[in-house]
């Protein structure tokens, strides 16, 4: 199930099961996933990218592993708002993804998170080659910490 509604993918998720964040990058996916009380992002990796199948694959070990019971993708919007073609390829990711793993999907606006996890690693006064090799799943952690968030304001209100 593919919804961009935060309400209804809330409702879809099982009880205390993890979210996992992705940040779909041409080349990589950065990788982050939350507590079972979905209140801490924690990046966990960065998947090479392959082809579908091979990442597909990964994705779903990882999901398996740590029983993760719903899926949060940033949606690269452009800076006024709009949606591009890296939308429409994360939407395709998606709807692709929901063939093999039958669990709540949902978008999260990823709208100058890199830009975040970058000047995070630089207040953390981590190396150029180090930001290099973990940039992609800290973003994929601001990515979900903005879902958990929400997720939590949404509960507030039931």
């Amino acid at each position: 199930m593919i919804t961009n509604d935060i309400p209804e993918f809330l409702s879809n998720l099982p009880p205390l099961c993890p979210i996992i964040g992705l940040d779909l990058g041409e080349k990589t996916i950065g990788v982050a996933v939350s507590d079972t009380y979905r209140s801490v992002a924690t990046p966990l990796e960065t998947v090479r990218r392959k082809k579908f199948s091979v990442d597909a694959a990964r994705l779903k070990v990882l999901i398996t592993d740590r029983a993760i019971g719903g899926v949060v993708l940033g949606l690269p919007r452009n800076m006024d708002g709009s949606e591009g073609s890296r939308c429409q390829s994360t939407r395709a990711f998606a709807r692709n993804f929901s063939m093999l793993w039958n669990g709540p999907i949902t978008f999260w606006d990823e709208r100058l998170s890199t830009v975040a996890a970058e000047k995070a690693l630089l207040e953390a006064d981590t190396t150029r080659k180090r930001r290099a090799e973990v940039i992609d799943h800290v973003a994929a952690g601001y990515i979900l910490q903005g879902l958990l968030d929400r997720l939590a304001a949404v509960t507030r209100q039931v």
